[in-house]
């Protein structure tokens, strides 16, 4: 029998043969940081056996029909729910964080299943026939569905993970269409809160632009009035929220402010990290050759610095060869994402995308120096069992509605 159709037609190897050579570098990242390092002895191996795991439940995700997804929409979110609130009661403390349930000697974060669940809810919600992201109580709603995951996430503490879910929100609620002055009202109490982590003034100077900028939209004055109290709100809230933070937390988001305050303290894995890639050079040290990693002077390398690692040994070629595969991956999920024409594939698409990229942004920002050192592994390269199936596992799901593209556009 004559096959008629090509093996692109009905499985994109743009999406696949990126994650999977960023999955290979990983390995290769991972056996060079840990070779070393007696107490991370074993990781190379462990790091083997889950990306077989996780790529067996990509062609598992692959395969199912398309409209399962849509159908465990609510499920998942109200299960990723209930593992947030059972890892409070009985999760591992890591790190100072509960944020781990922990089964015969394996590991997992339900949050990292969270930002699935969330995904999936929030285009569930949005793609609805009479959601109107206009009006404030589907803005409100969207924000609920959103940011109550996140509320669970912050009494862990896990500041870092509470980054993705704003990030997938954001993006989500703007590709479903939401206007300018939707955008403002959704993101001015983000940035006021943002700036009321470093000083007064910054805070004061925020609301200041808020106050103009609702002034030139020319709302109703009673709505501008609870916009702004809104604002004044949220940053009061931050501020309160900062001062509950664990002492660990505080001192990571001030050492963003200034690392070289604390250089042997908080400030020390971003200034070791900018270190290693700077000595990397052009072509790298090479394998297995690069001193900052092999002589560990930046803890658990192979997690959250591992870019670092690939900058001081594969060097400024190296880090360019990750930075185009997750940038091609990013831009064939766009693509697939705006073809789309069933607005929850559509949303479901852009929301994975968002998680992956806010990741990508941070992680590299903090190992460069200009993101906050926060603890986002890099997808598909950092080691971790968790994220990298819950990766793969939004990888597939990427997949499988290109196999099925031609039936929803």
């Amino acid at each position: 029998m004559r096959i008629d159709y090509k093996l692109n037609d009905k499985f994109d190897l743009g999406i696949f043969i990126p994650a999977f050579v960023l999955f290979c570098i990983g390995l290769a990242a991972i056996y060079s940081s840990t070779l070393n390092n007696p107490h991370a002895a074993g990781n190379f191996q462990k790091q083997v056996i889950w990306g077989i795991g996780a790529f067996i439940l990509f062609f598992v995700i692959y395969s199912l029909p398309t409209n399962t997804f849509k159908t465990l929409a609510i499920p998942t979110y109200l299960f990723s729910i209930l593992m947030l609130l059972v890892v409070l009661v009985i999760g591992k403390r890591i790190s100072g964080q509960k944020s781990w349930l922990g089964l015969e000697g394996l590991g997992f974060q339900p949050s990292e299943l969270a930002k699935l669940g969330t995904v999936l809810a929030l285009a569930y919600f949005l793609s609805r026939k009479n959601t109107n992201i206009e009006s404030f109580k589907d803005i409100i709603i969207s924000l609920t569905i959103g940011l109550f995951p996140v509320l669970l996430i912050m009494l862990e503490p896990d500041l870092g993970t509470s980054f993705i879910f704003f990030g997938l929100i954001l993006v989500m609620i703007f590709w479903k269409g939401i206007s300018l002055f939707g955008l403002f009202v959704v993101l001015s109490p983000a940035i006021v809160a943002v700036s009321s982590l470093f000083d007064m003034y910054y805070f004061i100077g925020t609301l200041v632009l808020v106050l103009i900028t609702l002034i030139l939209f020319k709302k109703d004055i009673l709505f501008s009035g609870s916009l702004f109290a809104l604002n004044v709100g949220a940053g009061f809230f931050t501020t309160y929220l900062f001062r509950a933070l664990s002492l660990h937390q505080q001192t990571r988001i001030r050492s963003f402010i200034n690392p070289g305050a604390d250089p042997l303290g908080a400030g020390y894995n971003a200034i070791q990290a900018k270190v290693a890639i700077g000595s990397g050079g052009f072509l790298g040290k090479g394998f297995l050759a690069g001193s900052q990693t092999q002589l560990q002077f930046i803890p658990e390398q192979w997690t959250d610095f591992i870019y670092c690692v690939i900058g001081e040994e594969f060097g400024f070629i190296g880090t360019i060869i990750v930075l185009t595969l997750f940038l091609y991956l990013f831009m064939r999920i766009l693509k697939l994402a705006s073809s789309a024409k069933d607005e929850f594939l559509s949303l479901t698409l852009i929301g994975i995308l968002a998680i992956y990229f806010v990741h990508f942004l941070i992680n590299v920002g903090m190992v460069v120096g200009i993101m906050p050192v926060i603890g986002l592994p890099l997808p598909f390269v950092s080691y971790g069992g968790s994220s990298l199936f819950a990766d793969v596992l939004m990888l597939g799901i990427a997949a499988n509605i290109y196999r099925t593209r031609k039936n929803y556009t």
